[in-house]
């Protein structure tokens, strides 16, 4: 008995260790962007688009959109996700961060110390986000001030806090997979700006027990991770807006009943009204379009 015991205990640690190796958080390969160069102007599109502001800023912080201490806090079922400094401060913040650290945080949720990210951190749709936009948004982040201010720690229970346990979870749901079909070059960018870089699903979709998204109900509305209240769906059936009152509403946050956006989506109207008027309305196409 003893001797079967102890072979079911060298064969489970074989399979921990083969389950944690499978599921290790893995950085970008670094020559993967060796020869790209950002592009700061472009990259401001990009952070805006992104909505990296929107949680990065300091709770109730009303002056500079670029100040990035951190500090806001958000809580879920899972725990309250404190957002970190990401200014430029080489002590506080991601000032001593390479090109391939930002990279792989961001498309592959893996800090430069080789730790998965909790995926409050939307990177389960930042993954879809090209390299070059990437490269850009890096060297526009580089511009930013800096912040010396510490990034305060998660307060997330076990058994939640096991981040070794993220690595199984983000072989279920980090992919780069697209959702939603695009035949014309405007569905493409809007599919882009909606599923990548603007994360709008990881407000307006349900998820499932696991926080894993259900595509199969795509932007058709969802709990507030608050649990207060919900968050209305977006498609067709839920809301009948024509394109030209979805991009205008992107712009200026005035809905067709002469109501305003408030709470979180003031957030994202501040942010939608800095891009091209035709990446609005890809936006309002995107919309549209779906089932």
């Amino acid at each position: 008995m003893l001797r079967l015991l102890t072979l079911l205990f060298c064969v489970g640690l074989v399979v921990a260790g083969s389950v944690l190796w499978f599921t290790r958080a893995e950085p970008v390969a670094p020559e993967r962007f060796t020869a790209l160069s950002g592009d700061v102007v472009h990259g401001e599109q990009v952070f805006y688009a992104g909505g990296c502001a929107s949680c990065h800023q300091a709770e109730g912080q009303t002056d500079d959109p670029t100040r990035l201490p951190g500090g806001q806090r958000f809580v879920t079922q899972f725990g309250t996700f404190v957002a970190p400094n990401i200014s430029p401060d080489p002590i506080f913040g991601i000032g001593e961060w390479s090109l391939t650290d930002f990279a792989s945080a961001v498309l592959n949720g893996t800090s430069p110390e080789g730790r998965h990210y909790f995926p409050a951190f939307p990177y389960t749709t930042y993954t879809r986000m090209t390299d070059q936009d990437v490269a850009d948004l890096w060297a526009f982040m580089q511009t930013l001030p800096s912040a010396d201010v510490e990034s305060q720690p998660h307060d997330v229970g076990f058994p939640f806090n096991i981040r070794a346990s993220l690595g199984p979870w983000k072989k279920l749901f980090l992919n780069t997979d697209w959702v939603q079909p695009a035949t014309t070059p405007e569905a493409e960018r809007g599919r882009y700006l909606v599923e990548a870089l603007g994360h709008c699903s990881e407000c307006h979709t349900p998820r499932n027990l696991l926080g894993g998204l259900q595509t199969a109900n795509w932007m058709s509305g969802a709990p507030n991770p608050s649990g207060k209240g919900r968050i209305p769906g977006v498609t067709p059936a839920h809301l009948d807006w024509s394109p030209e009152d979805i991009a205008y509403y992107l712009e200026t946050g005035f809905t067709p009943d002469f109501d305003s956006a408030g709470g979180e989506m003031a957030n994202v109207i501040e942010n939608m009204s800095k891009l091209p008027p035709e990446d609005r309305a890809a936006i309002a196409a995107y919309v549209k379009a779906l089932n």
